[in-house]
């Protein structure tokens, strides 16, 4: 098994609390990390694994070996069981390691029957840092789900069939009501407003559809960990700013292959690259520091009159203005515009990622490139356990 980031956050977790949940989409690794902590395993969509654990539960839940409840939120009958033997056995911790694809639908769940018992971690595909340097580009043109990643000569076809039984299967199943040719245009029409304003109106007309079908469809599609909506920074200042949220695919690869690319054009000269490195600068960070247990919040900023920051990134007490170009030659501009920005709202550090091969990162103002940023971050910040 590849080294993953959330291993550590995971096991020491397992050893403070009794029950685990970790979420994020499928196929990116949740289960390969899960079956790397114990053997006990249910996959609770398959009908004989749920047969084996009812027979099983009672001799399962007296000892203390590890339980593995893989997509947990398709079987809510365990959850009541799952609360009478943590409560019957409290002190015990690391017993039980829930897995889910659909953060909404596992999360209703767990606050009716585990709410003070469980601890939760967010795992993404493979980030900047769970792969060789040299492979950082591969990463972001072709994605991080762990199997197209070890095998890129299945791209794009996984990614175009992972997005196809999305639609047609598993979306529906977790309750999303569109069908599944309407998701497949939806995912179309987010890839060019991709790094743009969400505008539910504008997307409705074009599916016929209202607009507050789209934000149920978008709320499923957040849920499943497929997008981002970046919130616009809000502060009490003269100028007007942006209120509505951004729009990002978390998997570039998803992204690529929505869009047409292939691994025989040049990703540098599509009229989209900036949009789409962008969003994968965003992903890593984000999903890095989630794999840490580092509580963050994000945004972009905007004024009308067209100040911007792409990134607004507040953890640990910290705030940082985060400038991302893809240019080997970023200018002193960049800079003086994030300045512009610290002193309407404040900021404890500058920050500008780039291609460049410069670094500096020291004092409040750093330039340096994806796997410079993450590393000297990489300890800043003290975890922090989101319960349940």
């Amino acid at each position: 098994m590849q080294e993953r980031t959330g291993e550590a956050l995971l096991r020491q977790l397992l050893g403070m609390y009794p029950a685990v949940a970790i979420v994020g989409s499928r196929q990116c690794g949740k289960t390969t990390l899960a079956r790397a902590m114990g053997t006990q395993y249910f996959d609770l969509q398959q009908t004989e694994d749920r047969l084996r654990l009812d027979f099983a539960w009672n001799e399962l839940v007296a000892r203390d070996e590890l339980v593995i409840l893989d997509e947990a939120q398709s079987w809510p009958e365990v959850f009541p069981r799952l609360r009478g033997a943590v409560d019957a056995r409290r002190a015990v911790n690391g017993r039980f390691l829930l897995l889910g694809s659909l953060s909404p639908a596992l999360m209703k769940q767990v606050g009716e029957s585990l709410a003070g018992r469980l601890a939760l971690q967010e795992l993404a595909p493979f980030t900047a840092l769970e792969v060789s340097p040299d492979c950082r580009d591969a990463l972001w043109r072709q994605g991080g789900y762990p199997q197209p990643h070890l095998q890129p000569q299945l791209y794009p076809t996984w990614q175009q069939n992972y997005l196809s039984l999305l639609a047609k299967r598993d979306l529906p199943t977790w309750g999303m009501p569109a069908p599944p040719a309407v998701t497949s245009r939806l995912f179309k029409l987010l890839v060019a407003v991709h790094g743009g304003m969400q505008n539910a109106s504008e997307l409705g007309k074009a599916l016929g559809i209202t607009h507050h079908t789209v934000q149920t469809y978008l709320d499923f599609l957040e849920g499943a960990f497929l997008i981002r909506r970046l919130p616009p920074y809000h502060a009490n200042l003269s100028k007007r700013l942006v209120k509505t949220p951004k729009i990002y695919w978390r998997d570039s690869g998803l992204l690529h292959s929505l869009l047409g690319w292939t691994p025989a054009r040049d990703l540098l000269t599509q009229k989209w690259v900036g949009e789409s490195w962008e969003g994968w600068i965003i992903e890593q960070i984000l999903a890095t520091r989630a794999a840490r247990g580092q509580e963050t919040d994000a945004f972009f900023f905007r004024t009308s009159d067209g100040l911007e920051c792409p990134f607004v990134l507040e953890s640990g007490g910290r705030r940082e203005l985060i400038d991302i170009r893809l240019t080997t030659s970023p200018c002193p501009a960049d800079f003086d515009r994030l300045r512009k920005i610290q002193q309407l709202i404040g900021a404890d550090r500058l920050v500008l990622i780039s291609r460049s091969l410069q670094t500096h990162t020291t004092g409040e103002s750093w330039l340096c490139d994806t796997g410079t940023y993450l590393t000297a971050t990489a300890s800043e910040v003290t975890p922090t356990y989101h319960i349940s």
